[in-house]
């Protein structure tokens, strides 16, 4: 079976099924294939995208990347391990620890893209990170 996108005179754009190219050829020639929208019999092939074939496997995670996922689940883990969880505090906090109201400390928690960017432009310095806590004191 072979699949292709049919195009009628008023640029209805519909899909049907043939055995063979022969097969939509003679239907065609015959007057067979109607638009099912507008019962249009001037039928002919819309622009179609090929379909490619990947050799590729796919999925989340292939086994050449399985060792970068551990590594940065340990980063991971570590950062949480010697950090402070400070959940949706986190501009406030970062801009407490940065004016001296609070003894310098890792922490990580969530803000919002403006929230992050207002930070970064007053000169206060963090990094986005790649992933959720795993390790929640809220939780």
């Amino acid at each position: 079976m072979i699949v292709f996108d049919l195009l009628c005179g008023k640029s209805h754009v519909f899909e049907a099924w043939f055995g063979s190219s022969t097969d939509y050829e003679d239907q065609v020639a015959r007057g067979l294939i109607a638009c099912p929208m507008c019962g249009d019999t001037g039928i002919g092939k819309a622009v179609m995208a090929p379909a490619v074939a990947s050799h590729h496997k796919r999925g989340p995670v292939t086994p050449d990347a399985a060792p970068i996922h551990a590594a940065m689940l340990s980063a991971q883990r570590q950062l949480e391990a010697t950090s402070d969880y400070v959940g949706s505090d986190f501009p406030a906090e970062a801009r407490a620890i940065d004016a001296g109201r609070q003894p310098p400390r890792s922490i990580y928690g969530e803000a919002s893209l403006a929230e992050a960017a207002a930070l970064a432009d007053e000169g206060i310095a963090l990094t986005p990170l790649p992933f959720r806590p795993l390790i929640r004191s809220d939780a």
